[in-house]
């Protein structure tokens, strides 16, 4: 899993459709009977690998810098995941009066058992972790909740320049 090949041959990252896929089937697993959408999808596998900045587990992936931009690149990304998951009945789909909803997958259960190395278990985990913190927020105290943690990253890795106009 460590990388795999595009068609052009070049090696994806680490962070493509496979690996996010597995992070959503870990969510909605987890989360299961209930469903999110792609939004909240989104938040959460953003969430998923770094659970020490809302005071989680240590994060999966280390931090870096300007996290919150990932943010930005991360909703093609899951849900590219989310349609690849699908077509092995990992992850459902269902029309909701408000969009489209996830839930975990006829075969969800039997996949997620099946993971087994040390990051995979420690993926599983966290996803509960998350899951039982954030899970059953409403979408406005989610929302909340994201803002609170956005602004304190974008305030961390903000870097601040001094003016060229005035006195100092």
């Amino acid at each position: 899993m460590d990388s795999i090949l595009r068609q052009d041959k070049r090696p994806a990252t680490f962070n493509g459709p496979l690996e996010a896929g597995i992070r959503a089937v870990a969510l909605l697993g987890a989360a299961f009977p209930q469903t999110y959408d792609l939004q909240r999808l989104v938040a959460l596998d953003f969430l998923l690998v770094h659970t020490g900045d809302v005071g989680g587990p240590e994060s999966l992936h280390p931090p870096t810098p300007h996290r919150s931009a990932e943010l930005l690149v991360r909703r093609g990304l899951v849900e590219d995941a989310l349609l690849l998951m699908m077509t092995r009945d990992l992850v459902q789909r269902q029309a909701a009066p408000d969009g489209f909803k996830y839930s975990a997958g006829e075969n969800a259960v039997m996949f997620l058992d099946t993971l087994s190395g040390r990051y995979l278990r420690a993926l599983k985990e966290r996803a509960s972790w998350l899951v039982a913190t954030f899970g059953h927020h409403s979408d406005q105290e989610f929302r909340a909740v994201m803002r609170r943690f956005f602004d304190d990253w974008v305030e961390e890795f903000q870097h601040i320049e001094p003016s060229t106009g005035g006195k100092q």
